[in-house]
């Protein structure tokens, strides 16, 4: 009776995750659907966005562009050159070496020439690394600043970045990232569009493995030259550019890449800043935004642009991925307990009903379920459960219509934005969006258990070392 019992409670479950593996497949389908349209609606108005009127124009807000740092010698001139090259009519660059052991600074010194001023920096948010020195150009007028403090952390580096900041717009952007020449311009035209309701903005981040740059200037998008970072660019499409293109349509962006996002600074430290004690400072901080904007009743939004404009470098080894996406999912993890109140709660609007109740059920739950699935789907064949027939459909469901959401992926961003020119290239995006389902993507429900598992324990939080290759060629 007993066995009866559990044969059939593990025919349920198979069939329960089959079904679960449906509606994560489609939900990413209709998200893509979604952002295709929304992708589409902004290439048709980018012909008549005006962006040489918005550079030429005296009614722009200026911008602070901040860079926290910590050992980003390999690629931070080529970063910083990158951001000087910007187009907009007023910037400043505030890179914050954040106790770099490296030589991070020696590098910026020498390719700046850096001298040390004296600058008064505000207390508006609070911060624990001492500052040691201010830097600017010698002999420019460059808007460069480079401050100096002792170690503290990425949101530490943060608020003393805010608090240095002398324009309404605060643009947070990582020292690995090289910025297309327009992209202040494209990021913050939503500001100009909408001046009153819109407080936050977040752009495309893209896989810079690979690609051609050039005068701190990306320009040719290649794929990489290994196949780890060629499935991360397939990943980088789907979640980075269609996923939040699609919640954005929505009116439900939960996630502003701490890579590259621009946000008001008075609404910064009115919520108090990034909070120190979460992982995932980036995804908080928009959470909380949301929850204090409704919770004041206040009419905003906050838009994602579907363009791409920010390229990244990501991991290039399965240990410094791993470190990566046991890091992310713990700190979406914390986020959602930490905002648990706002779950299912009709106050928050389609924040409370609908955005978070999915990122609980299909991306903090995704791996645990996907690791039952590939450990309970086998052994109800072996027990006789199961029939092989319904294991191909599982694999057909679980990773047959993930592998479709990838070429249709592919297809929108190759319709729209057209980054990658060499077929040889789009040839290799196809295959990494089928070698993302052989092992990829198991070895990283592993690491997001983890991840989860870690946030459970309360464990000490550790960002790990992030190897840097630079950003200076092909590679």
């Amino acid at each position: 009776m007993l066995v009866d019992w559990l044969r059939r409670a593990l025919h349920v479950t198979d069939l329960t995750i089959m079904m679960y593996f449906f509606l994560i497949n489609g939900s990413y389908l209709v998200l893509t659907l979604l952002a295709a349209v929304e992708s589409w609606r902004h290439l048709r108005r980018s012909g008549h966005a005006g962006l040489d009127t918005t550079y030429r124009s005296r009614l722009a807000q200026p911008v602070s562009v901040l860079v926290p740092s910590f050992n980003e010698a390999a690629g931070i001139v080529a970063a910083t050159r990158a951001m000087q090259a910007l187009r907009y009519p007023e910037f400043e660059i505030i890179i914050i070496d954040d106790g770099s052991t490296d030589d991070t600074f020696d590098r910026l010194q020498a390719a700046f020439d850096l001298v040390e001023v004296d600058r008064v920096i505000p207390d508006d948010l609070p911060s624990t690394g001492q500052v040691r020195s201010v830097h600017v150009p010698r002999l420019r007028s460059d808007p460069l600043v480079v401050v100096r403090k002792d170690n503290g952390g990425k949101t530490d580096a943060l608020a003393v970045g805010i608090n240095l900041a002398r324009h309404p717009l605060v643009c947070m952007v990582d020292a690995d990232s090289v910025l297309d020449p327009e992209a202040l311009l494209r990021v913050t035209q939503p500001f100009a569009d909408d001046p009153l309701r819109v407080v936050a903005t977040g752009g495309v981040i893209r896989v810079a493995n690979g690609c051609v740059v050039s005068g701190g200037r990306l320009v040719e998008a290649r794929m990489p030259s290994t196949w780890l970072p060629r499935i991360q660019v397939v990943e980088y499409l789907r979640s980075f550019l269609l996923g939040r293109a699609g919640w954005s349509r929505l009116g439900g962006l939960l996630v502003i890449s701490g890579a590259f996002g621009v946000f008001r600074r008075d609404l910064l430290i009115e919520i108090g800043g990034l909070d120190p004690n979460c992982i995932g400072e980036d995804a908080e901080l928009v959470v909380r935004l949301h929850r204090y904007l409704r919770q004041h009743g206040r009419d905003y939004r906050i838009p994602f642009v579907p363009e791409p404009v920010a390229w990244t470098e990501v991991p290039s080894t399965v240990r410094v991925l791993g470190r990566q996406r046991r890091r992310w999912h713990r700190g979406i993890t914390e986020i959602l307990y930490k905002h648990r109140a706002m779950l299912f709660n009709p106050r928050y609007g389609r924040i409370g009903l609908l955005v978070l109740p999915y990122y609980l059920v299909f991306e903090v739950l995704a791996p645990v379920i996907e690791i039952a699935g590939i450990v309970l789907v086998p052994v109800g064949v072996l027990v006789g459960v199961v029939d092989v027939v319904f294991a191909w459909w599982f694999l057909l469901v679980a990773y047959g219509f993930a592998f479709v959401v990838n070429l249709m992926a592919l297809t929108v961003e190759e319709l729209t934005f057209h980054r990658y020119h060499r077929w040889w290239d789009l040839l290799l995006a196809g295959v990494a969006s089928a070698l993302e389902h052989a092992g990829y993507r198991q070895l990283s429900a592993f690491w997001r258990v983890h991840g989860i598992w870690s946030a459970l324990r309360r464990s000490p939080q550790h960002w790990g070392v992030m190897v840097r290759q630079g950003l200076g060629g092909p590679r």
